[in-house]
């Protein structure tokens, strides 16, 4: 790496936290597992309040579908299910309205034709998954065919996923217990957790919306509008894991070393290659490209894979950056949390940040990273 490069890196977030972008970030990026860069800058808080640590344990928002999404790829490596599956055949109560057209894979690459829907009702509560999972299987229905259009799921997809995997465990275990036992204790990410587990409250960040997201996250359990977040109880397979960077780094090298770390093996590397190839061909993201033309941006492909977003072929504005390679692929969430791998460079980035970005400017600083990363190669 050239080190001047990073240290204008740390120099841009610095300025960026000065400007009131946000509050703090913690920052990771390797190349062939070497860690290379390891920043952690500003606070928790506006006013430089409780400075951020190593440790520090974000709210992964949208990320937390990744975790789902693994999930989903292991069950159909065991058999329980294929890519191919229609989600009646799991789900038979979701029959009806033309919803026995979704195929697993419709999901996963957020081509299901659901509609986005950041809440199903107003003002509901999200903290109980069978609550939450039975209001959407009662009341979500396709608004277009399926393989027609690509529209980001902000949550539907991802409870219906996590549904189908609950019900053909064979052990019959929950989400939560689901998602230790297979994931997080095989790669020892032992600061991670579903819902805000006792012992690390103490390190949490409380996360700080800042006007940038105003739908709210209620919970029976904790008082006021994002209550989930700060619930230990809590089951939401779409927002609701927590970790820090250095856990979050392992479970992206998982990926990068074709889905095996330390010698536990989550995935295997063909349903990797099959996964991070664009599967949404030339249609633009819906969601992203109503967000973009408030910025006058051009229409640019959705890039998305199974269960992955992916930087593509074109120049575009986009959060892994335009020097990055097509088949960089990761996952995001709200304007504060990200990883990505470059598998053609043999980079991994992961950034957990404090304080909600809006949606375009996010794009830009995250496009600003990648670019600065790659050239300091």
């Amino acid at each position: 790496m050239y080190p001047p490069r990073l240290a204008q890196l740390q120099q841009v977030i610095h300025a960026e936290i000065d400007s009131g972008l946000y509050h703090g970030a913690v920052v990771r990026v390797a190349q062939a597992g070497e860690i290379l860069f390891d920043a952690v800058i500003g606070s928790a808080y506006g006013g430089g309040k409780h400075p951020l640590a190593r440790d520090s344990v974000f709210n992964l928002f949208s990320v937390t579908k990744a975790f789902t999404n693994v999930l989903v790829m292991q069950a159909i490596e065991q058999g329980r299910f294929m890519l191919t599956t229609p989600l009646t055949d799991l789900i038979p109560e979701f029959k009806g309205h033309d919803r026995e057209k979704i195929l697993i894979w419709h999901l996963l690459s957020h081509q299901a034709g659901i509609p986005i829907i950041f809440e199903v009702k107003p003002g509901w509560y999200i903290d109980d998954f069978e609550e939450v999972s039975a209001t959407v299987i009662e009341n979500v229905k396709p608004v277009d065919p399926p393989g027609v259009k690509a529209a980001y799921s902000p949550l539907v997809n991802h409870v219906l996923m996590a549904t189908a995997v609950v019900r053909t465990d064979p052990s019959k275990r929950g989400y939560r217990q689901i998602v230790q036992e297979d994931i997080l204790d095989p790669l020892q990410m032992k600061d991670t957790a579903v819902g805000l587990r006792a012992d690390l409250k103490s390190r949490k960040v409380v996360p700080d919306f800042r006007g940038n997201y105003p739908i709210g996250h209620k919970s029976r359990k904790v008082e006021g509008p994002n209550g989930a977040f700060e619930d230990e109880t809590a089951v939401m397979p779409w927002v609701g894991v927590v970790s820090t960077v250095p856990d979050m780094f392992r479970f992206a090298e998982m990926f990068r070393r074709g889905g095996t770390l330390d010698g536990a093996r989550l995935l295997s590397a063909g349903m990797l290659q099959l996964a991070t190839r664009n599967h949404t061909g030339e249609r633009r993201n819906e969601l992203y490209f109503e967000r973009g033309r408030q910025l006058g941006l051009p229409e640019v492909p959705a890039y998305i894979g199974l269960g992955f977003s992916l930087r593509g072929e074109k120049l575009a504005h986009h959060m892994f950056g335009t020097l990055t390679s097509p088949r960089t692929y990761g996952n995001y969430g709200a304007g504060t949390t990200m990883y990505w791998v470059d598998p053609e460079r043999d980079l991994t980035f992961v950034a957990l940040t404090a304080g909600v970005v809006e949606h375009n400017a996010n794009t830009a600083r995250f496009q600003r990273w990648a670019d600065m990363i790659v050239a300091a190669l």
